[in-house]
């Protein structure tokens, strides 16, 4: 294709210094692709939501965004609702976006897919989830997970998965299942929940799938729903969620639905790995909200 104008947002950090010292690569190849390529370098969320915005006025076709979940969640943000399309470059320490979308976990063979996808024209509409104006691509949280969440957030070690499975262990010395209403357009569930788990796509905290067959082309959420178990129970579970056992389990329930309202006592709620709020809120789905960069076909991803 000719034409393209397109961005390059690199989160140094992201990686513990990944991005940085791939970027260079990350932006000659993807120089091969485009006929203008902006460089935007941010150091905090604020620095990254600018640039995106001064770009996005020079009429952009593509953001690409290398770095990790937090990175790429800004580009979400950038780009919901609009016709630029959002390549991921995965430099992080999750990459669960990235992982739904099939892009490999290796930045250099990531930038190649995308490289691929600009030069074919590989455009793919993919739903999103929307809570009071904020988006998220992938799995919102609340009850045990979010706790996990909020406290894997405050660790600067250990990295990658590791530091869920650390932060799983410190939140189960003082777990107990919480009261939570749940309303959907069919269904409302009063409950005591270990964990509600909201999925556009499958997997968050760096691999799990705790949605294993949300389809992000379909308009619906999938929901799992972990009623009161004992601590003994949810440790012999924790496993489970790995390889998508846990479905099997008496305790959990799934539920299908375009918008859900939550309700409890101020539990935290996080999406993307980001803190969204506290309850009550509803997270909604946008059925086509985002373009995506990807030769690779998700679950009945439609092509633009």
């Amino acid at each position: 294709m000719t034409g393209i104008h397109a961005a390059l947002a690199v989160h140094p950090d992201s990686g513990h210094g990944a991005a940085a010292r791939v970027a260079g690569t990350v932006a000659a190849r993807l120089r091969r692709a485009v006929d203008r390529l902006d460089l935007l370098v941010a150091n905090s969320v604020e620095e990254s939501r600018a640039l995106m915005a001064r770009a996005g006025g020079g009429g952009l076709d593509a953001l690409v965004v290398l770095g990790g979940d937090g990175a790429v969640h800004q580009g979400v943000q950038f780009c919901a609702g609009t016709p630029v399309a959002l390549g991921i470059v995965p430099s992080g320490t999750g990459n669960d976006f990235a992982r739904a979308l099939g892009v490999p976990d290796d930045p250099l063979a990531a930038v190649d897919e995308v490289v691929a996808a600009l030069r074919a024209g590989a455009r793919h509409r993919m739903d999103l989830g929307q809570v009071d104006g904020t988006w998220f691509a992938t799995v919102l949280c609340a009850g045990f997970d979010a706790l996990v969440s909020e406290r894997a957030n405050r660790l600067r070690w250990p990295a990658g998965p590791r530091r869920y499975d650390l932060a799983i262990i410190a939140e189960l010395a003082r777990f107990r299942a919480r009261p939570v209403t749940l309303t959907t357009e069919t269904t409302r569930l009063r409950l005591d929940a270990t964990l509600v788990a909201v999925g556009n796509t499958a997997w968050y905290g760096g691999g799990i799938p705790i949605c294993p067959r949300a389809d992000a082309t379909d308009g619906l959420f999938d929901l799992t729903v972990v009623g009161e178990v004992g601590r003994a129970d949810l440790v012999a579970m924790l496993p489970k969620l790995r390889t998508g056992r846990h479905l099997d389990h008496p305790a959990v329930r799934t539920l299908r639905a375009a918008s859900v309202c939550f309700d409890g006592d101020r539990l935290p709620v996080y999406a993307d790995g980001e803190r969204m709020g506290v309850m009550p809120l509803e997270a909604r789905c946008v059925a086509g909200a985002l373009t995506v960069l990807t030769t690779h076909r998700m679950r009945n991803v439609g092509r633009v």
